[in-house]
């Protein structure tokens, strides 16, 4: 289990998924905290019993081992006895705690610092909860850290107002930065910044009176004129100063000036452009809708321009650049996905056999994501070899493949959840923003199968999250319906349900991914149906699971002998994340039917998944496994 801490608001810790540690009381959250500011040093317990009482008590050392002992219990509850602790550390004549440079939220804060862009910036303000260290504010030991982490944020709210105000986003800050004078009114790049968004908001008159407030309150109050930067301000806002005309640096006209920029430099047919353009379409290809689709379509296109140049090595970097996350293991272009696939083992074969393993576990994994609903060892393969080598995004795309290849039994639930686990880890130490989404859905649907919604509510909020900070429209479709399947498994009315599935559904029009489209809703329903023991309405498309739902539908309508014979012709399943949904449609018919050898097929495959639900898509359930091994 991978440890976070935090000290940006009250002091916490968190386990992978997200929950909160019981860390007991004041005075053992003051051990955590004092040996977070020491920052992995060690603390002599002499020292500790200091910080911790003005007056320490006889027994001081035994109760501050009592701390530390129970701390270690919260922090490592797997850890077997007699062994030594991993984070929290004896050393010498005291305690250390010893972890990753990004486990504590001040200290992935201050790396967000070093390297300011708007969104790390962003995502850094939103890791504070509350002021710093916020129940030891009257301890000595934590007053330097706490004055030293206030200032950092007071720099960061700036500098991320001057990075919107970089690319046009004047009329946003406003409002923040006024609030920040207000209670900081002595920092005067605050002023400066408040006044440049006035102004280029076209509020040349309200700009040039925020300058006289700074510099009377200034004067009058600390008796100190206003810096250089502020008079200079004054006087560009007074001359209209070409170099605050802020359109220059809108989003779009940036955009508009680097594509003219790289058509003048990059010469036309340069293989440049191709590698390029796959990463404009990967960007593309998680906007949903017209982009997935248009992606789809120019990447078979890139694909071809760079097997015709007849560089293998280029191919397989164009083939593998495009590691856009996939969850749905049925493809939306059984077609398209065959092609590079076949692409991928042409260029496998031409590829020198040595110094070419990062691109070949592309291939390998590329591979692994396109077979959907068969086996191949490529999955596998890419893992092994990305395993080896120093790179965080080879991984988090290998693993994607590892889970599409996940699914050659029923029962495996827990394996995936694993995979989950690991890519959300993975993905938040080296800010892989789309993988670590892909890593919360696969625990939704895994915790879904194991019936730990708890899990699966905070995998889903995570991913809204990181999908509303970074603009990823198709993970609220997962969602969506992920929470339409809560409410079922909640034990709602029908008539809720429903309703609930038709809103999610809504999210699939246009959303350019019709593998997940087709007859999703109608078998949605159904499944909730035949859950509840209720009729359902005939005629419906079910799309590419109408030979497993037939026998139920003939049945419903009267027509036992059709259904039999229906029955009978059942294929087996895909193995995909319906592969258990799939099979339990097929048990239902059989105990309707009598059909004893086809309850003997189902129980089978079923068998492994005794302990979870029918739920393994996050999107839709037929109830517990056990239901049909019981009848």
């Amino acid at each position: 289990m991978r440890v976070r801490f935090g000290v940006l608001g009250p002091v916490m810790a968190w386990d992978d998924a997200g929950s909160a540690l019981a860390l007991k009381g004041p005075r053992h959250r003051a051990v955590l905290a004092r040996l977070i500011v020491a920052r992995g040093r060690v603390v002599p317990v002499g020292l500790l019993i200091d910080d911790l009482w003005l007056d320490p008590p006889a027994g001081a050392v035994s109760a501050v081992r009592t701390f530390v002992a129970s701390l270690r219990r919260a922090l490592e509850p797997d850890r077997a006895a007699r062994t030594p602790p991993r984070l929290l550390v004896t050393e010498g004549p005291g305690y250390a705690l010893r972890v990753e440079p990004d486990a504590v939220d001040a200290w992935r804060f201050e790396q967000a610092l070093a390297r300011p862009t708007e969104a790390g910036l962003r995502e850094a303000l939103g890791l504070w909860r509350g002021p710093a260290y916020a129940e030891f504010v009257d301890e000595p030991w934590a007053h330097a850290e706490r004055s030293r982490l206030a200032e950092l944020r007071l720099q960061a709210v700036e500098r991320y107002a001057e990075a919107r105000l970089s690319v046009g986003s004047a009329a946003a800050v406003v409002a923040d930065l006024d609030a920040h004078v207000t209670e900081h009114p002595w920092r005067e790049d605050a002023w400066r910044l408040l006044a440049l968004a006035l102004y280029q908001g076209g509020r040349q008159g309200d700009a040039l009176a925020v300058l006289r407030r700074a510099r009377r309150l200034l004067v009058e109050q600390l008796g100190v004129d206003p810096g250089p930067a502020l008079r200079a301000l004054e006087g560009d806002i007074l001359n209209q100063a070409s170099h605050l005309d802020v359109r220059r640096g809108s989003a779009d006209q940036v955009w508009a000036d680097a594509a003219a920029a790289y058509d003048r430099t990059v010469a036309a047919g340069a293989r440049a452009r191709l590698e390029s353009t796959v990463g404009l379409l990967r960007n593309l290809a998680v906007t949903g809708g017209g982009g997935l689709q248009a992606a789809r379509e120019h990447r078979i296109a890139a694909i071809a321009a760079a097997e015709e140049l007849g560089d293998p090595e280029l191919t397989a970097r164009v083939i593998g650049a495009y590691d856009v996350p996939a969850i749905w293991t049925r493809s939306d272009d059984e077609d398209h996905a065959a092609r590079i696939v076949a692409a991928c083992e042409r260029t496998l074969t031409l590829l020198p056999v040595e110094g070419h393993e990062a691109a070949r576990a592309r291939l390998l994994a590329t591979i692994a994501v396109e077979i959907r609903g068969t086996s191949t060892p490529a999955g596998q393969q890419a893992v092994e070899i990305a395993r080896g080598l120093d790179d965080p995004g080879l991984l988090a795309f290998a693993l994607n493949g590892l889970f599409m290849q996940s699914f050659d039994r029923a029962g495996l639930a827990p394996r995936r959840d694993e995979l989950g686990v690991e890519l959300v880890a993975l993905s938040r130490k080296h800010g892989l923003v789309t993988s670590e989404v892909l890593g919360h859905l696969i625990r939704i649907q895994a915790c879904c199968a194991l019936g730990d919604f708890a899990t699966a509510d905070a995998a889903a909020a995570a991913a809204d999250d990181l999908a509303g900070r970074h603009e990823l429209p198709l993970v609220g479709v997962f969602t969506r319906w992920y929470r339409a399947l809560r409410l079922a498994a909640g034990g709602a009315t029908v008539d809720e349900c429903e309703k609930a599935y038709r809103e999610a559904a809504k999210g699939l029009d246009g959303a350019g991914m019709p593998g997940l489209e087709g007859g999703l809703l109608p078998l949605a329903v159904l499944c909730l149906r035949v859950w509840r023991g209720l009729p359902f309405v005939t005629g419906d498309d079910y799309g590419p699971y109408e030979p497993w739902v037939r026998p139920l539908v003939l049945l419903a309508e009267g027509r036992r002998g059709e259904a039999a014979v229906a029955l009978e012709g059942v294929p087996d399943p895909r193995h995909d994340l319906l592969f258990e949904a799939m099979w339990g449609l097929v048990a239902e018919a059989s105990v309707a039917l009598g059909n004893e050898s086809m309850l003997a097929r189902a129980r089978a495959q079923l068998a492994p998944a005794a302990n979870e639900l029918v739920a393994g898509t996050g999107l839709l359930t037929l109830g517990p496994v056990a239901r049909w091994l019981d009848r």
